[in-house]
Protein backbone atom coordinates (compact mmCIF):
# COMPACT_ATOMS: atom_id res chain seq x y z
CA UNK A 1 0.00 0.00 0.00
CA UNK A 2 2.84 2.39 0.85
CA UNK A 3 4.56 1.72 -2.50
CA UNK A 4 1.33 2.51 -4.31
CA UNK A 5 0.96 5.84 -2.51
CA UNK A 6 4.61 6.68 -3.14
CA UNK A 7 4.35 5.96 -6.88
CA UNK A 8 1.21 8.12 -7.11
CA UNK A 9 3.13 11.15 -5.80
CA UNK A 10 6.39 10.44 -7.65
CA UNK A 11 6.73 13.15 -10.33
CA UNK A 12 9.46 11.35 -12.30
CA UNK A 13 7.12 10.42 -15.18
CA UNK A 14 5.93 14.02 -15.43
CA UNK A 15 9.49 15.31 -15.45
CA UNK A 16 10.41 12.89 -18.22
CA UNK A 17 7.32 13.88 -20.23
CA UNK A 18 7.99 17.62 -19.95
CA UNK A 19 11.64 17.06 -20.90
CA UNK A 20 10.65 15.02 -23.98
CA UNK A 21 8.17 17.69 -25.02
CA UNK A 22 10.72 20.52 -24.69
CA UNK A 23 13.41 18.59 -26.57
CA UNK A 24 10.95 17.55 -29.31
CA UNK A 25 9.75 21.17 -29.65
CA UNK A 26 13.32 22.44 -29.89
CA UNK A 27 14.25 19.85 -32.50
CA UNK A 28 11.05 20.56 -34.45
CA UNK A 29 11.79 24.31 -34.47
CA UNK A 30 15.30 23.63 -35.74
CA UNK A 31 13.97 21.20 -38.38
CA UNK A 32 11.35 23.65 -39.60
CA UNK A 33 13.89 26.45 -39.84
CA UNK A 34 16.99 24.67 -41.06
CA UNK A 35 15.69 21.72 -43.08
CA UNK A 36 12.34 22.99 -44.34
CA UNK A 37 13.78 26.46 -44.89
CA UNK A 38 11.04 28.44 -43.15
CA UNK A 39 12.56 31.64 -41.82
CA UNK A 40 11.33 32.43 -38.30
CA UNK A 41 9.56 35.72 -37.71
CA UNK A 42 10.32 38.02 -34.76
CA UNK A 43 7.72 36.35 -32.53
CA UNK A 44 9.04 32.90 -33.47
CA UNK A 45 12.50 33.98 -32.35
CA UNK A 46 11.15 35.13 -28.99
CA UNK A 47 9.37 31.79 -28.55
CA UNK A 48 12.60 29.99 -29.39
CA UNK A 49 14.39 32.13 -26.79
CA UNK A 50 11.99 30.64 -24.24
CA UNK A 51 11.90 27.05 -25.55
CA UNK A 52 15.58 26.32 -26.18
CA UNK A 53 16.73 27.01 -22.59
CA UNK A 54 13.81 24.90 -21.32
CA UNK A 55 15.23 21.90 -23.18
CA UNK A 56 18.61 22.44 -21.50
CA UNK A 57 17.18 23.12 -18.02
CA UNK A 58 14.91 20.09 -18.17
CA UNK A 59 17.76 17.87 -19.41
CA UNK A 60 19.80 18.84 -16.37
CA UNK A 61 16.76 18.39 -14.10
CA UNK A 62 16.18 14.87 -15.43
CA UNK A 63 19.83 13.97 -14.97
CA UNK A 64 19.81 15.24 -11.38
CA UNK A 65 16.21 14.16 -10.58
CA UNK A 66 15.54 17.79 -9.68
CA UNK A 67 11.80 18.00 -9.15
CA UNK A 68 12.14 21.63 -8.07
CA UNK A 69 12.81 22.49 -11.72
CA UNK A 70 9.37 24.07 -11.89
CA UNK A 71 10.68 27.02 -9.83
CA UNK A 72 12.92 28.25 -12.65
CA UNK A 73 11.33 26.57 -15.68
CA UNK A 74 7.73 27.63 -15.11
CA UNK A 75 8.35 31.40 -15.49
CA UNK A 76 10.19 30.78 -18.76
CA UNK A 77 7.38 28.54 -20.04
CA UNK A 78 4.69 31.05 -19.06
CA UNK A 79 6.51 33.86 -20.88
CA UNK A 80 6.82 31.63 -23.97
CA UNK A 81 3.12 30.74 -23.66
CA UNK A 82 2.19 34.43 -23.56
CA UNK A 83 4.23 35.17 -26.67
CA UNK A 84 2.71 32.15 -28.45
CA UNK A 85 -0.81 33.28 -27.48
CA UNK A 86 -0.12 36.77 -28.82
CA UNK A 87 1.25 35.21 -32.01
CA UNK A 88 -1.85 33.02 -32.43
CA UNK A 89 -4.19 35.96 -31.88
CA UNK A 90 -2.21 37.98 -34.41
CA UNK A 91 -2.26 35.09 -36.89
CA UNK A 92 -6.05 34.61 -36.76
CA UNK A 93 -6.68 38.37 -36.95
CA UNK A 94 -7.95 39.08 -33.43
CA UNK A 95 -5.05 41.50 -32.91
CA UNK A 96 -4.92 44.19 -35.61
CA UNK A 97 -2.08 44.33 -38.12
CA UNK A 98 -0.97 47.68 -36.69
CA UNK A 99 0.26 45.87 -33.55
CA UNK A 100 2.32 43.39 -35.54
CA UNK A 101 6.02 43.45 -34.54
CA UNK A 102 7.10 41.77 -37.77
CA UNK A 103 7.46 44.81 -40.01
CA UNK A 104 10.59 43.62 -41.82
CA UNK A 105 11.49 40.11 -42.87
CA UNK A 106 9.13 37.17 -42.45
CA UNK A 107 5.53 38.08 -41.71
CA UNK A 108 4.11 36.94 -38.35
CA UNK A 109 0.76 36.12 -39.95
CA UNK A 110 1.64 35.21 -43.52
CA UNK A 111 1.50 31.95 -45.44
CA UNK A 112 5.03 31.13 -44.21
CA UNK A 113 3.51 30.47 -40.79
CA UNK A 114 1.76 27.31 -42.06
CA UNK A 115 3.15 23.81 -42.01
CA UNK A 116 1.64 20.91 -43.94
CA UNK A 117 -0.29 23.62 -45.86
CA UNK A 118 -2.93 24.22 -43.15
CA UNK A 119 -1.47 23.89 -39.62
CA UNK A 120 -0.39 27.24 -38.15
CA UNK A 121 3.04 27.20 -36.50
CA UNK A 122 1.90 29.65 -33.78
CA UNK A 123 -0.81 27.17 -32.76
CA UNK A 124 1.69 24.33 -32.51
CA UNK A 125 3.88 26.51 -30.31
CA UNK A 126 0.93 27.50 -28.12
CA UNK A 127 -0.04 23.84 -27.63
CA UNK A 128 3.54 22.88 -26.76
CA UNK A 129 3.95 25.71 -24.23
CA UNK A 130 0.50 24.95 -22.75
CA UNK A 131 1.44 21.30 -22.23
CA UNK A 132 4.78 22.27 -20.69
CA UNK A 133 3.13 24.72 -18.30
CA UNK A 134 0.53 22.11 -17.32
CA UNK A 135 3.16 19.44 -16.69
CA UNK A 136 5.32 21.81 -14.64
CA UNK A 137 2.30 22.78 -12.52
CA UNK A 138 1.54 19.08 -11.96
CA UNK A 139 5.17 18.50 -10.92
CA UNK A 140 4.83 21.40 -8.48
CA UNK A 141 1.63 19.95 -7.00
CA UNK A 142 3.15 16.50 -6.59
CA UNK A 143 6.33 17.75 -4.97
CA UNK A 144 4.56 20.09 -2.56
CA UNK A 145 1.86 17.55 -1.55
Amino acid sequence: MRDQAHSATNPWGLLLAVWLLAVASTLAALFIGEVMGKTPCVLCWFQRICMFPLAVLLTIACYRSDFAVWIYALPLAVIGWGIALYHCLLFVGVIPESLKPCSAGTSCSGADMLIFENVPLPLISLVAFSAIVLLLVLIRRRTLA
